[in-house]
């Protein structure tokens, strides 16, 4: 029987960085190469309907061996593809001891020893070499699922129905886009995609996405006066007006903000793309209000005035809206981490998950740890010991489904 840890070191060694660029789903034809190998692991292990579509998403069933009743179908869901934040190639990990302080890797760079890492001395780590990410989001995911299915079926203890996916794309938003929820069947899922052990989500932020467009006029330097029209010097004035204390830089817990994901542009055009981000419906009108009247304060001293186009699209709201509605889905999370003995704290996302779009779309999926951090840099790292405590709180959980 495989270790979690065993999985993790060997599904790492696939590259499946998502390109966000991409009009195809997956984004990444690498993507597929994990995921026919998930296919034969989940049919090794006795999954006999594991399958991939042509969009990568991998499926299979666990039956329940419970005969005299009717069970739940529970989803366990993970995410193939890692950001492109940092390189997913060639990575290689390293496990270490952890003898505090901080962490200096191969490269030269170096992990900072944070206050709660002084709690995890004597723990494993596995690092990067420093030159990529480590893939911990969410390849530890995917590996505590697959121990777990491995140690349910070596027990005898009752178990509910289990539906799993690995999704593509999870990464640049598209990792719902053609998951099917009337065929995977089930009745609650939990995305297996968190960090700390112990920290378990029902929330994440409500996320829009807002582009400006700024229209100048371009003519010659030389007689320009009166005429010309800059677009990116006035897209520069409206920034400029954004309120600092709004920004990812400067916010924490349930603090909203407003991040300049995007920029680009010259005299006779300029475009900004933000990332909105608020976990309650008030903060989120906050959000857009601060860039309307920075367009407002930004452009009224400019001697011509440029022609402004915002939109917002939204990206998906916060799963706390709906899983309110769904209190035994929580609970039976809690009991399974405090029935591994770790203390489950709600902690609220500031992101988001493939749960946040199933809840909405009507599959209440809140989400659980795996005992990775630093996601999306090269200083990332999975705590072994909790990654282990994720699988165990999996195979609590589908048995308590079963009672």
């Amino acid at each position: 029987m495989k270790t979690p840890l065993e999985r993790f070191l060997k599904y790492v060694e696939f590259e499946t960085t998502s390109n966000e660029d991409a009009t195809t789903t997956p984004s990444a034809e690498t993507q597929f190469n994990l995921a026919r190998f998930l296919v034969e692991e989940l049919k090794e292990l006795g999954l006999t309907d594991a399958k991939v579509d042509e969009h990568c998403y991998v499926t299979a069933t666990l039956p329940t061996n419970v005969a005299d009743r009717k069970v739940p179908t529970i989803g366990l869901i993970a995410h193939l593809d890692t950001s492109s934040a940092a390189s997913g190639a060639n990575v290689k990990p390293k496990i270490i001891e952890y003898a505090g302080g901080e962490i200096a890797l191969e490269n030269g760079l170096v992990i900072p020893e944070t206050e709660e890492m002084k709690a995890l001395v004597g723990k494993r780590f596995v690092v990067t070499d420093g030159t990529t990410l480590l893939g911990a989001d969410d390849k530890a995911g995917i590996a505590a699922i697959a121990t777990a299915l491995e140690r349910l079926i070596a027990s005898e203890k009752p178990r509910a129905n289990v539906r799993v996916c690995f999704t593509p794309d999870e990464e640049i938003g598209n990792g719902t886009a053609f998951f099917d929820i009337e065929g995977f069947g089930a009745d609650a899922a939990y995305t297996v995609d968190g960090g700390p052990g112990g920290e378990i989500n029902g929330e994440t932020f409500t996320a829009d996405k807002a582009t400006l467009e700024v229209k100048g006029f371009d003519t010659h330097p030389g007689e320009a006066k009166g005429v010309m029209v800059n677009a990116s010097r006035a897209l520069s004035s409206i920034i400029a007006e954004l309120p600092m204390e709004r920004t990812p830089e400067r916010t924490e817990g349930r603090e909203p903000f407003v991040h300049l994901y995007k920029l680009e542009g010259g005299v006779s055009s300029a475009k900004a793309v933000f990332l909105l981000r608020a976990f309650d419906e008030e903060e989120r009108e906050k959000n857009k209000t601060a860039l309307r009247e920075a367009i407002e304060k930004g452009t009224a001293s400019l001697p011509n005035k440029p022609v402004c186009e915002l939109t917002f699209e939204q990206q998906y709201l916060n799963m706390g809206y709906f899983l309110k509605d769904s209190p035994e889905v929580l609970n039976k999370l809690e009991r399974a981490t405090r029935n591994v003995g770790v203390e489950p704290e709600w902690i609220p996302i500031r992101g988001g998950t493939d749960g946040s779009r199933l809840t909405e779309m009507g599959l209440p999926t809140p989400n659980m740890f795996t005992g990775g951090r630093n996601f999306h840099s090269p200083i990332e790292f999975l705590v072994v010991e909790e990654n282990e405590l994720a699988t165990r709180a999996l195979v609590e959980l589908i048995q308590l489904w079963a009672e």
